[in-house]
């Protein structure tokens, strides 16, 4: 089956056995491997991406529902040639331990810091929950993603003052 597709704003045109995963199509197919797997069960969030606006685990989505629809994957949450506010947030907070995880962490944290300030601990948490980290590094993920949704961009954030 051909699909066509916008993934990170580029368009995208491949073969692919229907069968086929999503995250197996951008990985094998596409050539963007940032997209982890995991579990390959839905159940940890390293696959995670936006479909059309919506966060989905990749590895649940069969390749063909990518046709015709707009994709974000962790490459696409970089801003041009730089990182994006979330991403500048992990590196600076120690948001990722092992890296696994990250890809995921980074997509999801992003739609939800995406138009928002002030978000809170337990937002985080919560809107957080479908992502795991098997290093157990919450706190500096939460802090990563609370200092990328701060509401006063000028309080003297690390992130626009260099560390």
């Amino acid at each position: 089956m051909r699909i066509e597709c916008i993934i990170n704003n580029q368009s995208c045109h491949h073969e692919a056995d229907p069968a086929m995963t999503a995250l197996d199509f951008l990985r094998y197919v596409v050539g963007l491997t940032g997209t982890k797997e995991g579990c390959r069960e839905g159940e940890c969030g390293a696959c995670t991406i936006m479909l059309n606006g919506e966060l989905v685990n990749s590895c649940l989505v069969p390749a063909l529902h990518l046709h015709k629809a707009a994709v974000v994957t962790v490459e696409g949450v970089a801003q041009a040639d730089e990182l994006s506010r979330i991403q500048k947030a992990f590196v600076i907070e120690g948001g990722s331990q092992c890296g696994f995880c990250t890809p995921g962490m980074i997509v999801s944290a992003a739609k939800l810091v995406e138009g928002r300030r002030g978000l809170d601990e337990s937002t985080i948490r919560e809107f957080m929950a479908g992502n795991l980290c098997r290093c157990t590094g919450y706190g500096q993920i939460v802090k990563s993603i609370l200092e990328a949704g701060a509401e006063d961009e000028d309080r003297g954030s690390k992130m626009d003052d260099g560390g």
